[in-house]
């Protein structure tokens, strides 16, 4: 029998960017860990076809929601944040931080301009 990988067998951070590394493709649903190093910032983005979760698995920082106005929760190890279809959102690394997520496949991925 194989044996199960987990995020932290091979962490993956970047000095110069916060480090997306797939995790999982299905039909349905996605899911991707990212890798943060102090400071980094997954900047302002929403996806207009589906909901997303956040699960925070190592490290503090703040997320961040904007549906017209803006809200900070501070979050550390164990957190799990919601996300609606539609919401912006970015997530802020005080220290080293690592988040999983799993969204709908095909929930579209659209930039704040």
């Amino acid at each position: 029998m194989g044996k199960a990988e987990t995020v932290f067998d091979q962490p993956q951070f970047k000095d110069n960017t916060v480090n997306k590394v797939n995790n999982f493709t299905g039909e349905d649903l996605t899911a991707d860990t990212y890798y943060f190093k102090p400071g980094q910032i997954l900047a302002y983005h929403r996806h207009p076809d589906g909901d997303q979760i956040f699960f925070i698995l190592k490290g503090q920082g703040t997320f961040y929601l904007d549906n017209g106005t803006e809200e900070q929760i501070e979050v550390r190890e164990g957190s799990i944040i919601y996300v609606p279809k539609g919401i912006y959102h970015k997530l802020e690394a005080n220290g080293e931080l690592v988040a999983c997520q799993a969204t709908k496949a095909g929930a579209g991925n659209q930039a704040r301009v």
